[in-house]
């Protein structure tokens, strides 16, 4: 079985894949303090109450876009599981060419959303990714990577909102009744809520205007399902397309890297 991890700057995403089916999957904090032994044992205990034999782990992927995290991930690797993991970054063959300025900016956890995008539609392509920050990234209908947006994400807005303002509090990001608020809770609610729906309907109406084409719009991270609801360019909606991504650059990877069994 492979083991995929998705290390994101507030949740670590765990897959695991028997084949090229999810078996299983769980959302830890990412949290710099925590040791590699810590994380170790929570895996290690989420494997055995899901009735998973660890020894069975055959692989090991990583993307990781906080790299204060990536030496704690290694140590909880080999400790874990006996082996280092294949790490998202420079030379790992991913099959899709980067025309990014400079490659190296652009987060392992974009591209990996861009390749299970391409492979499962195989068409100009807009990914929509609801995480810490709210990022859109393209991929033309030949495949290439050819960059993206990058904007606050819900939870960051929501926070700003709240702590730099005195009267004003968190509140659930939900779709409130209508635009206008009246009441603050319906007011901060439609202003979130209907703002981000006008953001990435303009976004995707700006973009596809300016590749001359509609373009298949995958959403994914923790506000996606919400946020699709109400949009009109949002094609559909998966929560484990990073996932997915990592499974597939490992088969692209696993022949001659030593990283498997």
């Amino acid at each position: 079985m492979l083991l995929a991890i998705d290390v994101g700057n507030t949740h670590t995403v765990v897959g695991l894949f028997d084949g090229d089916r999810l078996r299983r999957h769980w959302r830890l904090l990412t949290e710099h303090a925590r040791t590699a032994d810590e994380y170790s044992v929570v895996l290690w205990n989420l494997q055995r109450m899901s009735g998973i034999d660890p020894d069975q782990i055959q692989g090991i992927i990583v993307s990781n876009v906080v790299p204060q995290m990536q030496s704690t991930i290694d140590a909880m690797c080999v400790a874990t599981y006996g082996r280092s993991p294949l790490v998202v970054g420079p030379g790992i063959r991913t099959g899709m060419p980067i025309l990014y300025d400079n490659p190296r900016e652009v987060g392992a956890d974009r591209i990996v959303n861009a390749v299970a995008a391409y492979e499962r539609h195989k068409e100009l392509s807009i990914v929509v990714d609801f995480g810490t920050a709210t990022t859109f990234d393209v991929v033309s209908a030949k495949g290439e990577y050819l960059g993206g947006v990058i904007t606050p994400g819900v939870g960051i807005s929501l926070e700003a909102l709240y702590s730099r303002t005195a009267k004003l509090y968190p509140v659930e990001l939900v779709r409130p009744p209508r635009v206008v608020g009246r009441n603050t809770v319906n007011a901060i609610q439609a202003g979130v809520f209907f703002g981000y729906v006008a953001m990435v309907d303009g976004l995707v109406e700006r973009i596809q205007k300016e590749q001359g084409s509609v373009a298949r719009v995958i959403a994914t991270g923790g506000f996606a399902q919400t946020i699709a609801e109400e949009s009109s360019t949002i094609s559909e909606v998966d929560e484990f397309l990073t996932l997915d991504g990592l499974r597939l650059i490992y088969e692209r990877n696993r022949e001659g890297t030593g990283h498997g069994r």
